[in-house]
């Protein structure tokens, strides 16, 4: 009785890691909320200057939403013994991170050349700080995935549950980013 006891509660136990993780999350979601509120609060209050979305966001999602699969691939493929299609499709993701920022920052000369600038209307500003903030979240996932790939770049391939645990966090803080991205860029067409 003892030994089934102290396996569920083995099993029940979140890594304090990944608990960090998430709380990070919670406060991510409350970060945005906030954002999006205010932005409904302030639209409401008149001089909102409206405009179509850069063509570039919608294409930085695609973007985003494909480097997702690859580190999950990545994951897969590191899981089950095949270290080439895991550091390839790691380095992809990588590669797929940078390409969503360079996309980004295209978005925002778009915006620039229709007129709008981060300090003039604020339906205008409220995309840069928004999309901005979102991509100094992805900077900061594209660190994690750099780590990862100095791991499996740099390390003897080997599964173990420490290289396990690092690559869940990298990754669902990856799919984190692209959910928030997806739910950002939504709310700013329902709001067109």
């Amino acid at each position: 009785m003892d030994n089934q006891l102290s396996f569920i509660n083995n099993r029940s136990k979140i890594a304090p890691q990944k608990f960090a993780l998430y709380v990070s999350f919670v406060s991510l979601v409350m970060l945005f909320a906030a954002l999006t509120s205010a932005y409904v609060v302030r639209q409401a209050g008149g001089n909102w200057l409206e405009f179509a979305l850069p063509s570039t966001f919608f294409y930085s999602t695609g973007v985003l939403v494909a480097s997702s699969v690859t580190v999950q691939l990545s994951y897969y493929y590191f899981k089950n013994n095949n270290p080439f299609l895991y550091r390839f499709l790691l380095s992809i993701s990588f590669i797929l991170g940078l390409v969503f920022l360079v996309l980004q920052y295209q978005g925002w000369l778009e915006l620039e050349r229709i007129g709008v600038i981060l300090t003039g209307n604020p339906a205008g500003s409220f995309v840069y700080v928004i999309s901005g903030l979102h991509a100094a979240h992805i900077l900061g996932g594209l660190a994690a995935i750099a780590v990862a790939m100095l791991h499996a770049f740099l390390l003897p391939y080997k599964v173990n549950k420490v290289r396990l645990l690092r690559f869940e966090l990298t990754i669902q803080y990856w799919h984190f980013v692209d959910i928030l991205w997806i739910y950002l860029l939504i709310f700013l067409i329902l709001q067109r």
